[in-house]
């Protein structure tokens, strides 16, 4: 990802159309925003076209606008998304599933800068600076016929492939991180973190969504959760198949055994104590009772890993309440 946002920082302050790859969730539309946020055209519109839901009958009208009178129903001028870019940036999202003829009309909004509105006759310049998406090889495309060359070439000046989740197994963390805070300020929870062994079972999980999969299995999750770490509870469990129990601990051996000895240790008492607390419903005696150890050492412990035991009892219904 370093690499990509190296060749967004290259491209973005040019007007060069860039043809954006990748499997579908990967977040080509956050780099075609990046890529706009850091543009000359910054503070003028950006205008997102998902084509794979134009209609083929509405396509042409919806990008290029129609004049007053151009069919049934046309009682006056309809600027498309083309006009309502003007001087800004627009996304085509899913350029592979647009109709042959929509391709020649786009070829020539690419090659000669105009555009004409449905039922009109004088050509309007266009000042628009495009990003194109596709989830498919257009390449391939092209070769079974059913792409345009000529528009292919005209898309991919500037080809830049987004990674899968999968090969960037490295940024879930910082993924987790993001999404939790950004929950919190959703949901008006206050969870924390993630617990480890959560977090190494998202990262050898597969991930075939990527990033829209991922933000919707940690949402599920963080609505499940009733603690201030989001567990392995919370997710499906289909999850953690890939993951051995007895990689829960990770080992830095750059660090000297006894630290490493400590760290494990407190992760084990910080997991053990999640799930004992969880188990028993945040009652402090049973739960002490089950871990033969008295209520003072408990208390200890759990102020030790900013445990709270209210993070566990179960939410009261609305009639409870009053």
């Amino acid at each position: 990802m370093l690499q990509t946002f190296e060749k967004v920082k290259s491209v973005a302050p040019t007007k060069t159309t860039v043809l954006l790859l990748g499997d579908t969730g990967v977040g080509k539309g956050l780099v075609a925003k990046l890529i706009h946020q850091h543009s000359s055209r910054k503070d003028e519109a950006f205008v997102h076209v998902h084509c794979g839901a134009l209609p083929d009958s509405l396509a042409e009208s919806e990008l290029f606008g129609y004049e007053k009178g151009a069919f049934t129903g046309a009682v006056k001028r309809k600027l498309g998304r083309f006009d309502t870019a003007q001087k800004g940036t627009i996304f085509l999202d899913e350029i592979n599933t647009i109709s042959g003829t929509m391709q020649i009309k786009l070829l020539q909004v690419l090659q000669d800068r105009i555009f004409q509105r449905v039922g009109g006759e004088n050509p309007i310049e266009s000042d628009v600076r495009v990003i194109a998406a596709s989830n498919s090889d257009l390449q391939q495309l092209c070769d079974e016929g059913l792409f345009r060359k000529d528009l292919y070439y005209r898309l991919s000046v500037f080809p830049l492939e987004i990674p899968s989740l999968q090969q960037r197994s490295e940024d879930i963390p910082d993924w987790v991180n993001y999404l939790i805070e950004w929950f919190n300020k959703i949901y008006f929870k206050d969870i924390k973190d993630a617990d480890p062994l959560v977090v190494k079972a998202l990262q050898e999980y597969s991930w075939p969504g990527n990033i829209r999969e991922l933000e919707n299995v940690i949402e599920r999750a963080y609505i499940l959760e009733k603690s201030s770490t989001l567990r392995a509870e919370s997710f499906p469990q289909e999850l953690f198949s890939s993951v051995n129990n007895t990689s829960e601990v990770a080992m830095d051996i750059t660090l000297p055994l006894a630290e490493v000895r400590r760290q494990s240790l407190e992760q084990i008492e910080r997991q053990y104590l999640n799930e004992l607390m969880s188990k028993h419903l945040g009652r402090i005696n049973r739960a002490a009772e089950a871990a033969g150890i008295t209520t003072r050492q408990l208390h200890k412990l759990l102020t030790k890993y900013s445990i709270r035991k209210e993070d566990f009892k179960p939410a009261l219904s609305s009639s409870t309440r009053n």
